[in-house]
């Protein structure tokens, strides 16, 4: 084909581009722009939503229709969405059983915010501030319009295939179909914070509430960075994929001098009452981190990690790392067929793989094989060591462990002995070994930061973890009759 004839098709694409755009652009109500959404229909958003959500319950599991907690949360994003442009939406909030701090919103008017964030927020405003930004989302018509964007550049990508037979174009063309659940664009983000705190203030929040909960995000971000050796804060994207903290703090404080304050309702007390006695971090039915150990009393284990590795309990497995470079992952494999561990490991789980010094062995009178091969991880050299533990008749427990080659053998052991760590947990580890509380205080005169973070059971930098998790600024003194939380083991 000619040059010409390629100029030509490049200009045929961006007319039926335009073409189409034009003719299904339509205006928000919720933000007065126009928007290309025509190739998903609020039909389709419930649709969507709807089989989305029964993966999240899947995952999370369905949470109590009577729970105090959820019907709580239920009936402030109900307050929250009371006065939105988008009558259509049967807006549906609910709380799910994890400790990371997250929401997110399907369309449809599903809207998620996990135990985790609840822990961190520290009003009825700020928990308001977080339910509308995700209502923002919807409103705002953002997977929709992601969503048919996508499409609209699938069928662009299908015209020129058929004019071209070009196998690129039509690969290209397979992309599209799934961006209604990816993440959002850097001006959806900031446009849900504005719909949000419009919410805020029609619903009598006070809108200064979404500033201070990203201040707080912000601060509890440093704070994990900094106790895993991190360089934190710059790097810190709110819920992993929105804009910076500071850039959006910025916004949200601007934003919210534009809207008088009349009666806004911060709520702090009534919130605090609400989430007195929540469980913080892991539940028993997910495992429990203490120190260097984890335990798992509903699957019945426990095994514990080297000094210098920190433990970060997953959905699908634990997995442990050093600032040395080693790392540990432990999860769970079926073993349908029956196989021995040397065989699980050459045939189910390698493969393909060759592995060196297979090895059959026995750890706390378990069967166990174990092997190693060549790696990298993250793009270093590193020996991979697996180790299959026989758990019952149809399950192995597994380890996968990486450190650099040439490690010392110092290393090496502690990483052995990890392995030979992994046991059935006692009696008395069942009994004593339980999820951790969120605990309402009232400080008394003399109370101090320092006094009340004592009370809680971290290892290390306790002052630090409760400023964070109130919401404290630096230099801030504890107030004698203010209510506080504090972690109760």
């Amino acid at each position: 084909m000619m040059n010409t004839d390629w100029t030509s098709l490049r200009m045929f694409g961006k007319a039926l581009f335009a073409a189409m755009l034009l003719a299904a652009c339509s205006t928000n109500p919720a933000t007065g722009e126009q928007q290309f959404t025509a190739l998903m229909s609020p039909q389709q958003e419930a649709s969507v939503g709807e089989a989305e959500h029964e993966k999240v319950i899947k995952m999370f599991g369905a949470p109590l229709p009577g729970d105090p907690l959820q019907v709580y949360v239920n009936k402030v994003g109900r307050r929250v969405a009371a006065n939105t442009e988008r009558a259509d939406v049967a807006y549906k909030f609910y709380v799910l059983d994890t400790p990371m701090v997250n929401a997110f919103a399907l369309p449809g008017g599903y809207v998620y915010v996990s135990r985790g964030l609840l822990a961190q927020a520290n009003s009825e405003a700020e928990l308001a501030g977080v339910l509308g930004h995700e209502v923002g989302h919807i409103t705002g018509r953002h997977s929709a319009e992601r969503y048919s964007h996508g499409m609209l550049a699938t069928l662009g990508a299908i015209a020129v295939a058929a004019a071209t037979n070009s196998g690129e174009a039509a690969r290209a063309a397979g992309v599209g179909s799934d961006l209604y659940i990816k993440s959002y664009s850097r001006g959806q983000e900031h446009q849900a914070d504005d719909l949000g705190i419009r919410y805020l203030h029609r619903a009598g929040y006070d809108t200064m509430a979404m500033a201070s909960f990203l201040q707080s995000l912000g601060a509890q971000t440093d704070l994990d960075a900094r106790l895993e050796g991190k360089n934190g804060g710059s790097a810190f994207n709110y819920f992993s994929t929105h804009p910076r903290t500071e850039e959006r703090v910025s916004q949200a404080i601007a934003v919210s001098a534009q809207y008088p304050k009349g009666q806004a309702e911060a709520g702090r007390d009534a919130y605090l009452s609400v989430i007195d006695g929540m469980m913080y971090g892991d539940s028993a039915k997910q495992g429990l981190v203490r120190g260097q150990s984890f335990y798992h009393p509903g699957m019945d284990f426990t095994f514990a990690v080297p000094q210098g590795f920190t433990i970060h309990n997953q959905p699908e497995n634990v997995v442990a790392t050093s600032k040395s470079g080693g790392v540990i992952v432990f999860d769970a494999a079926g073993n349908k067929g029956g196989l021995d561990p040397a065989s699980y490991i050459a045939q189910a789980w390698l493969k393909e793989q060759l592995a060196a010094d297979m090895e059959s062995i026995e750890i706390n009178g378990r069967r166990a094989a174990t092997a190693s091969f060549a790696g990298t991880v993250s793009g270093q050299p590193m020996t991979i060591r697996l180790v299959a533990v026989a758990w019952g008749p149809d399950r192995f427990f597994r380890f996968q462990m990486a450190y650099p080659r040439g490690a010392d053998a110092g290393m090496v052991e502690d990483l052995k002995r990890a392995t030979y760590s992994l046991r059935p947990m006692t009696a008395a580890e069942k009994r004593d070994i339980q999820p951790w509380k969120l605990r309402i205080v009232t400080a008394k005169a003399g109370d101090t930061a320092s006094s009340l973070a004592a009370r809680m059971p971290f290892e290390t930098a306790r002052e630090d973890r409760f400023r964070v998790l109130n919401g404290m600024k630096p230099g801030e003194q504890v107030q004698a009759g203010k209510k506080y939380k504090i972690v109760s083991g």
